[in-house]
C-alpha cells in the first residue's frame, strides 16, 4: 500500500478557537507534499498531528503500522554554554538504525562530524538535522521549514537534496514551507491551508487557483511562475516564464 498516512475530516481547536477544520489528505511513498499558507494557518499544528504529537478533536488519522518517521523541526534551541559536537548530538538521537557517518555523508555534511553545533551556519545546521532524521531510515520525512535561515543558493541545494532522498528512499515527504517560489518546482502536490484546505493539487494548478491568489495576492502569485522544464512521455515540452530563472531537478 502506497498510502502511509491518511487524514479524514480532521478538526482541532485550542481553548475553543478552531485551528483546523475538516482537513483531509493522504501521504504516499515516493511523493513530496508541501503545506503552504499564511502565518497562523495551522501548518505546524497539522504536521504535529501527522507526527502523533497532537490528537484531533474529531476526524480520523490512519497510519501504516510501525511507520518510521524522521522529523526536522522548525527550530532547535541549544544552550550556548553547553558545548556539543555534531557527533554527540547525533548519538543522542534515539532509535538510530543507520550509522552516523553514513547519514552525514548522505546529506553532504561528513566534514562536520567534530564541529560544535553552536558554530554551524544555517545551511550546515539544516543538513545535520536532516541527517538526524535519516538515522531511523524513515518511511516518512516531516520537514517543518527545512530551509529556514539558509541563503538562496543553499535553499535550492537543500530542496534538490530532499527530492533526491524522496526518490532514493522511496519515502513520503511532508514539507511545511513559506518559500513558495522555490518549493513549487520541487514538490508533487501542494496543499494550501488556512484553517481548512483552500485548494490542493499539482503546483501549477494551485498557483492559478483563485483561493491561492486571494491569500497571497497577485504579486506573490506571479513570483510562482518559476521556470520548469519537463520532458513528458508524449514528447511535449512545457515552459513557464515570467519570473527569474530557477533551475531545479524535474519532479519524477
Amino acid at each position: 500500500m502506497n498510502q502511509l498516512v491518511v487524514l479524514s475530516d480532521v478538526c482541532l481547536a485550542f481553548d475553543g478557537r478552531p485551528v483546523l477544520d475538516k482537513v483531509s489528505f493522504s501521504l504516499e511513498k515516493g511523493r513530496i507534499t508541501t503545506l503552504v499558507g499564511p502565518n497562523g494557518a495551522g501548518k505546524s499544528t497539522l504536521s504535529k498531528l501527522v507526527l502523533g504529537l497532537l490528537t484531533p478533536d474529531s476526524g480520523q488519522i490512519r497510519r501504516q503500522k510501525r511507520l518510521r518517521i524522521g522529523y526536522v523541526p522548525q527550530k532547535i534551541h541549544l544552550d550556548p554554554t553547553l558545548p556539543i559536537t555534531v557527533e554527540r548530538f547525533l548519538r543522542l538521537a534515539r532509535g538510530g538504525r543507520r550509522p552516523i557517518t553514513e547519514a552525514l555523508g548522505r546529506v553532504g555534511a561528513e566534514a562536520l562530524l567534530s564541529s560544535r553545533m553552536q558554530q554551524l551556519s544555517g545551511g550546515e545546521l539544516q543538513r545535520v538535522l536532516l541527517a538526524r532524521a535519516l538515522l531511523v531510515e524513515p518511511e516518512l520525512l516531516v520537514l517543518d521549514e527545512p530551509v529556514q535561515g539558509v541563503d538562496i543558493s543553499g535553499q535550492i541545494e537543500l530542496y534538490a537534496l530532499i527530492s533526491e532522498l524522496a526518490r532514493e528512499l522511496d519515502c513520503a515527504v511532508l514539507m511545511v514551507s513559506h518559500d513558495l517560489h522555490l518549493v513549487m518546482a520541487s514538490t508533487h502536490e501542494v496543499i494550501c491551508l488556512n484553517g481548512h484546505v483552500c485548494c490542493h493539487g499539482a503546483p501549477e494548478s494551485v498557483a492559478r487557483h483563485p483561493e491561492f491568489a486571494r491569500l497571497f495576492g497577485r504579486p506573490e502569485q506571479e513570483q510562482l511562475a518559476v521556470y520548469t522544464h519537463h520532458h513528458h512521455c508524449d514528447g511535449e515540452h512545457h515552459h513557464h516564464h515570467g519570473a527569474p530563472v530557477i533551475r531545479l531537478p524535474s519532479r519524477p
